[in-house]
């Protein structure tokens, strides 16, 4: 494999452990520019400000969210991540029906993410994790 996919790999790889342990200065870090674009809900977050606020607003209702990397692969400037996305509703949870108050339950759900970078370049641009957004809700039998 080329250098550049493999750095870029490692990259996406540290990154996702990286934010099992929510480390989130050095998840930050593995970005030359800190974004996320939610392809369930339209959602982005652009900057550093933005995705710290994501971070602490994600792991509010699932303080020990984790991911389990099925398969990846680097194509072009992305590598793709196929994964369980895990974790314990130990939190409020916040839904566009209202607030849904911390159940114990667990859920495990398959997902997919694309982690953009720039021509040449080994730091993340862009990470677009692809979901339905009532799938952890459905999960933890809530949906």
């Amino acid at each position: 494999m080329h250098d550049l996919a493999e750095r870029r790999i490692q990259r996406v790889r540290d990154h996702m452990a990286l934010e099992v342990t929510c480390d989130w200065d050095a998840v930050i870090a593995t970005f030359e520019h800190p974004r996320y674009e939610m392809y369930g809900s339209g959602a982005v977050f652009d900057g550093e400000e933005q995705v710290r606020g994501y971070f602490a607003a994600s792991r509010t209702p699932f303080p020990d969210q984790g991911n389990e990397i099925i398969a990846i692969a680097h194509a072009g400037d992305t590598v793709l991540v196929e994964f369980w996305l895990t974790g314990t509703h130990l939190g409020p949870l916040r839904t566009p029906k209202g607030v849904i108050e911390p159940t114990g339950r667990a859920f495990r759900v398959r997902m997919a993410a694309s982690f953009e970078f720039p021509p040449g370049g080994d730091r993340i641009i862009c990470e677009r994790p692809y979901f339905d957004q009532g799938m952890v809700v459905r999960a933890l039998g809530l949906g």
